[in-house]
């Protein structure tokens, strides 16, 4: 016997189609199959997917309602500081920490910068490559690997932002160098943010966070 609420999976039509009293199931080319006509294993498999989507349809909106009522909540406590008490709580980018009394939970509030290159990135892209040329051969290989990296793009065509940053911290003096991560810096152009929730627990004062986890992919 159990106190849990059941969780209830979204209904999901079944794929098939009754024509002249006859079943059919719907194929993957748009057209019908007599039901009789497909192979048990096939059958057992289509239902099983259609009895995960069910359940991951509720789940998808049950984290979507989550989310909401989240921000919803941390809204009307920010709202309560800056009525009663003139107070702003978070950085100018809108990051925010929220922990309980004993300090063991907390919700923390990541605004982050959607970024991406102007067309000054390959200049930038060509006088790192100049640089390279004239350089030893057998030198800067660590650089020559970074710069590699952080313009191989992926699938949808964006260069690797993480190492692009990282060829900004490099400390090299060659004034085409430094004329190409000005360049570079030129091309980055914030599009717009992105807020995300991360939701943390401890069991003592001197133990390391650990995180909540929602993203399914993680867990």
């Amino acid at each position: 016997m159990t106190n849990e609420t059941a969780f209830i999976p979204v209904p999901v039509p079944d794929g098939r189609t009754e024509i002249n009293d006859r079943v059919y199931m719907n194929d993957a080319k748009g057209g019908f199959t007599p039901i009789e006509l497909i192979k048990p294993q096939e059958l057992l498999e289509d239902e099983t997917v259609r009895k995960i989507m069910g359940f991951a349809l509720a789940l998808s909106a049950q984290v979507a309602r989550f989310k909401g009522h989240t921000f919803e909540d941390l809204g009307a406590f920010d709202a309560l500081l800056a009525q009663e008490y003139d107070l702003k709580k978070g950085g100018p980018k809108g990051n925010r920490t929220y922990r309980t009394y004993d300090n063991l939970m907390q919700v923390e509030v990541r605004v982050a910068d959607l970024i991406d290159f102007g067309p000054e990135l390959q200049i930038a892209k060509g006088l790192m490559d100049e640089c390279l040329n004239e350089w030893a051969s057998d030198s800067r290989s660590e650089i020559r690997a970074i710069i590699t990296r952080a313009f191989n793009t992926d699938k949808e065509g964006k260069v690797n932002r993480s190492e692009v940053f990282m060829l900004l911290r490099l400390e090299i003096e060659d004034p085409r160098w430094q004329k190409a991560m000005k360049a570079l810096r030129d091309a980055i152009r914030i599009t717009g943010s992105k807020t995300y929730i991360r939701i943390q627990m401890r069991d003592t004062l001197d133990a390391a966070w650990s995180t909540i986890t929602i993203d399914l992919a993680k867990a």
